[in-house]
């Protein structure tokens, strides 16, 4: 027992590395971009992002995810009859008993009950076991090594959220940073140790940007197709068999399901997701298709609109004003010199 019990504190502890890593790299890009570097017309919108970066990320970390209720527990009686029972096909009737009146559509593949046995609760719709967090997890979408925690219903916004922030922070960095090093690759800067900061800066953003945009949008695709990682790889079971497609909603309310139905908490990593992560409305599949459709889409078309609007916006302004440095007039000159002073120009 004992020896078993330190070498699972060892592989806790173990599991903290990566985070330290992002951590560390953050830390280092902070010292780059603020001290070495120290343009003072970026410092606002560069401490804007870092802080949602930040935010959002710790939020993903240190949010405990959501295992199912009491309610999905075998009761006292049944939980008796299933341990004592060996054959397979009463086990089945017991949970199929239960399961009666709870809310659960979803099987496994042989068209059986979802149960976990080392949890002993029947598993709500979405919801799978993690054994490196050792519980069920409701709508759990991967074990994430990156934040040392699994990704489910309880902080999937704050994922993405973390991933979106976490882009833009890079991009903050290449845009504003990229001058200087087109300077270094002309051998317009002097040998100090502070290019070498910006050097690698200007690498370590790219590098990261290209990996986390590439999971950001396979995330959002998700996020409009209202599936899991999950299920992207292994479509749910439902009665009338496997189907991809089986909680999307259309894509208006399949954003809302993850983002909440209120554009004012849509950007900032507080909970307002939808529902509560035992059950979820399945799409409609028993009416016409032309009516399913227009069902689907009411109450969420204006929001998606402003969405993209507030978005396309957003990124016009800051590749316009990182492109466009006459635009900041003559503080962009002056904090210019400042900076120049800073790495020896």
């Amino acid at each position: 027992m004992a020896p078993s019990h330190a070498l699972r504190c060892c592989k806790r502890a173990l599991n903290w590395i990566p985070v330290l890593f992002i951590n560390l790299v953050v830390g280092w890009s902070y010292y780059a971009y603020v001290v070495e570097l120290c343009v003072f017309s970026y410092l606002v919108i560069f401490h804007i992002f870092l802080t949602m970066f930040i935010w959002s990320y710790w939020k993903t970390i240190w949010s405990k995810p959501a295992g199912p209720s009491k309610a999905f527990a075998l009761p006292r009686a049944e939980k008796e009859l299933y341990e004592r029972e060996e054959r397979a096909e009463t086990q089945q009737e017991i949970l199929k008993k239960v399961a009666r009146n709870l809310p659960v559509y979803t099987r496994t593949a042989g068209r059986a009950i979802r149960y976990c046995d080392n949890c002993q609760v029947i598993k709500p719709d979405r919801c799978h076991h993690c054994s490196t967090c050792e519980m069920c997890v409701l709508k759990m979408d991967h074990h994430c090594p990156w934040v040392n925690n699994c990704v489910g219903f309880s902080n999937y916004k704050y994922f993405v959220l973390f991933l979106a922030y976490a882009s833009l922070y890079c991009v903050v960095i290449c845009a504003t940073v990229i001058q200087y090093f087109i300077k270094f690759w002309t051998k317009q800067l002097p040998d100090t140790h502070a290019k070498f900061h910006i050097l690698f800066l200007f690498f370590v953003a790219a590098l990261f940007f290209i990996s986390i945009l590439s999971l950001l949008g396979y995330h959002l695709w998700l996020v409009g197709k209202n599936r899991t990682t999950i299920e992207a790889f292994r479509a749910p079971v439902f009665a009338n068999g496997p189907d991809k497609n089986g909680f999307s909603l259309g894509f208006s309310r399949n954003v809302a399901e993850v983002f909440g139905d209120q554009a004012k908490y849509w950007f900032f990593p507080v909970f307002s997701s939808l529902g509560d992560g035992h059950s979820f409305v399945t799409r409609l599949v028993h009416i016409d298709p032309e009516q399913a459709n227009s069902v689907l889409q009411q109450n969420g078309k204006r929001q998606v609109f402003l969405f993209g609007v507030f978005f396309l916006f957003f990124f016009y302004l800051l590749t316009f004003s990182f492109t466009n440095p006459s635009v900041h007039g003559n503080n962009t000159q002056h904090t210019g010199e400042d900076s120049k002073e800073k790495i020896g120009v």
